[in-house]
């Protein structure tokens, strides 16, 4: 087949121009995919912010509604609910700072947690594409 190519210069210079748009489609096609990485990556970040301010709020305003719970008193006729209820309402709750350092300390480890994942995949795929290419 090459010598007909080599035969005929119409042909190959047809061929030539092909691959040329070949690799120039390819450019376009990986910088597309580079950008588009690019996209998703900033809207993973923005939504996992914007999950973690949610998380962080609801257990926030979970704590005061709690608190308005275990105010409301027990009905007189179960007397083994209100001891129940009584015996629970005699310990002290811990300060709302406490609450509040140890909720931060909770979501900092999970956020940590979720960031060191994401850092050790990526270095297992980057490693995994060395073997490849070695």
């Amino acid at each position: 087949m090459e010598l007909l190519e080599s035969q005929d210069p119409e042909k190959k210079r047809l061929i030539e121009t092909s691959d040329r748009h070949k690799h120039e489609l390819e450019k376009e096609v990986k910088a597309l995919s580079d950008k588009t990485e690019r996209v998703v990556k900033n809207a993973l970040i923005i939504g996992g912010t914007l999950a973690l301010t949610y998380l962080l709020l609801n257990q926030l305003s979970s704590s005061k509604n709690k608190r308005k719970k275990a105010k409301v008193k027990p009905s007189e006729d179960d007397e083994t609910d209100s001891s129940l209820v009584k015996a629970d309402t005699s310990f002290s709750q811990p300060s709302l700072i406490s609450q509040l350092g140890e909720r931060l300390a909770t979501q900092a480890t999970a956020l940590l947690l979720g960031i060191a994942k994401d850092k050790l995949g990526e270095y297992l795929s980057n490693r995994k594409q060395k073997d490849e290419n070695s």
